[in-house]
C-alpha cells in the first residue's frame, strides 16, 4: 500500500480539499453576516430570519447520511464536483429574489448539497494517504473551515458596503465554479484505500447490528456532545454578526472584523486542545479521560461562558471574550469524537456511524437559529440575544455533564469485542 503513496500528488489533493472546506463554510455563514441588511431591505422579522437560517439544516442531516453511504459506491471525485457546481447554482436565487419562500427553498437546497461535504472530503483524502499518515492532512484541510469563516468575516462586510448584500451571492457562485474547474483539472481518485480493500477482500470483518452500535452508551454520549457543541456553531453562523451589530452596537464592517478575530483565535485553540488530549494519551491517560471527560469539561466551560452573557454588569469586551471562549473550546469534540467512535465501531461500519454522528449533530442547526429568533423578537435588543445564548449554554452544560457519565470507550470496546465473538 505504501509503495503507491505519492506525497506531492496527495498533498495537492489535500490543498484542494482545504479550499473546498473554506468555500463550504463561507456558504454556511454568508446569511449570518448579511443578517442586518437582509432584514432591513426585505422587512424580515427576527423569527422569519431565524427560519431562513434554520432552513439550511432541515435536510442537511438526511443528505449527510445518504451521501456517506453513496460515497462507498460512487467516486468521490464525481461527488465533490457535483456538490461544488450545485453550491454555485443555489446561490443565484438568493441574489435574485426578495421572496421569503424562495430564500428558504434556496437554503434548503444548499443544505442538501453541503450535507455530505465533510464526510466525503475525508473519504477522498483517505484514498491518497496510507493509514499511518492520515491524521495530519485531514487536520490541515479541516482548518479550511476556520479560514473560510475568517475570510468571510473580513470580506463580506466590505463587499456589502461597496456593492450591496446581493453581490456576495453572485461572487460565491463564481468561486464555486472556479473550484469545480480546478478540481476537474487537478483532482483525482486515490487508489490507496482501494488497494487496501482489495488486499483484505478475503477477510470477513465482524459486523454488528446498527441498533446495537447506535444504542451503545459511548456512541450515544459522543452523539450528545457533538449535538450540543453544534448549537454553538449554529448560533455563531446565523446570529453572531447580528448580535455584534444590534446587540453591542458595532458597525457592519467592525462586526465583521470582530467576527474574523474570534474565528482567528479559535483555529489555534482547537489545534492546541487536541494536542493536549494527545499528550494525555501519550502519558497513560485512558481514552475516557483524555477524550471523553476532557471534551465534556471544555463544553461545560463553553456553556458557562454563554450563560455569563445574562449578566448586565458584564462589559462589552468581556462579552466578546466569553463568545470567543465558547467558540474556541466547544469544537474539540469534532476531532476527539470520531476517535472515540472509531474505538468502538467495526471498520466495515465506521463510515456510516461517523456520517450518522455528523448528521445528528447538524440537527442542532435547525433549532438553534429558531430559538434565538424567538427570544430576540419577544425580548428585543441585547436582552433577547443574551437569553438565546444563555439557553443554548444551559443545554451545553447539561449535555457535557450527562456525557461524562455515558462515555467510556474502553468499556464499550470490550462490550463490542464480546459481541463480535458471537456475531
Amino acid at each position: 500500500m505504501n509503495a503507491q503513496f505519492q506525497p506531492r500528488r496527495a498533498w495537492g489533493i489535500a490543498s484542494l480539499l482545504f479550499i473546498f472546506m473554506a468555500v463550504n463554510f463561507v456558504d454556511k455563514t454568508v446569511v449570518g453576516l448579511l443578517a442586518v441588511p437582509m432584514m432591513d431591505e426585505l422587512k424580515l422579522t427576527p423569527q422569519e430570519f431565524g427560519l431562513v437560517g434554520s432552513s439550511f439544516f432541515w435536510l442537511f442531516s438526511i443528505a449527510g447520511v445518504i451521501g456517506g453511504f453513496i460515497s462507498n459506491r460512487v467516486a468521490t471525485t464525481v461527488m465533490l464536483l457535483v456538490m461544488a457546481v450545485a453550491w454555485s447554482v443555489f446561490q443565484l436565487p438568493m441574489a435574485l429574489s426578495s421572496s421569503l419562500a424562495v430564500l428558504i427553498i434556496s437554503r434548503v437546497l444548499l443544505g442538501i448539497a453541503e450535507g455530505p461535504a465533510f464526510p466525503v472530503a475525508v473519504h477522498a483524502c483517505y484514498k491518497w494517504f496510507p493509514s499511518d499518515r492520515r491524521n495530519v492532512p485531514v487536520t490541515v484541510f479541516s482548518q479550511g473551515a476556520g479560514v473560510g469563516l475568517l475570510l468571510a468575516g473580513i470580506g463580506i462586510p466590505l463587499i456589502t458596503a461597496h456593492w450591496g448584500w446581493r453581490a456576495n451571492f453572485y461572487l460565491l457562485g463564481v468561486v464555486g465554479i472556479v473550484w469545480a474547474v480546478l478540481w476537474k483539472v487537478f483532482g483525482g481518485e486515490g487508489q490507496i484505500d482501494t488497494e487496501h480493500a482489495a488486499a483484505s477482500a478475503g477477510v470477513q470483518q465482524a459486523r454488528l447490528p446498527y441498533r446495537r452500535l447506535l444504542l451503545d452508551r459511548t456512541v450515544l454520549g459522543c452523539f450528545l456532545l457533538h449535538f450540543v457543541a453544534f448549537l454553538c456553531l449554529a448560533l455563531s453562523l446565523t446570529w453572531l454578526p447580528a448580535y455584534l451589530q444590534r446587540g453591542l452596537g458595532f458597525s457592519n464592517i467592525e462586526s465583521g472584523r470582530i467576527y474574523a478575530a474570534i474565528v482567528a483565535v479559535g483555529v489555534p485553540a482547537a489545534i492546541g486542545v487536541s494536542w493536549i488530549s494527545q499528550r494525555m494519551l501519550a502519558r497513560g491517560a485512558s481514552s475516557r479521560v483524555a477524550r471523553g471527560v476532557f471534551s465534556a469539561v471544555l463544553l461545560i466551560v463553553s456553556g458557562l461562558a454563554f450563560v455569563c452573557l445574562l449578566s448586565d454588569a458584564l462589559p462589552v469586551v468581556w462579552r466578546i471574550v466569553a463568545i470567543a471562549m465558547a467558540m474556541s473550546l466547544s469544537p474539540v469534540i469534532y476531532s476527539l469524537g470520531p476517535a472515540m467512535l472509531a474505538d468502538v465501531t467495526p471498520g466495515s461500519q465506521r463510515g456510516a456511524v461517523l456520517a450518522i454522528d455528523n448528521s445528528i449533530a447538524s440537527l442542532a442547526g435547525v433549532g438553534a437559529p429558531l430559538l434565538m429568533g424567538y427570544w430576540v423578537q419577544h425580548l428585543g435588543g441585547a436582552a433577547g440575544y443574551h437569553m438565546g445564548f444563555a439557553v443554548c449554554g444551559v443545554l451545553m452544560v447539561a449535555g457535557g455533564i450527562i456525557s461524562v457519565w455515558m462515555i467510556n470507550p474502553e468499556r464499550s470496546a470490550r462490550s463490542v469485542g464480546q459481541m463480535r465473538q458471537f456475531a
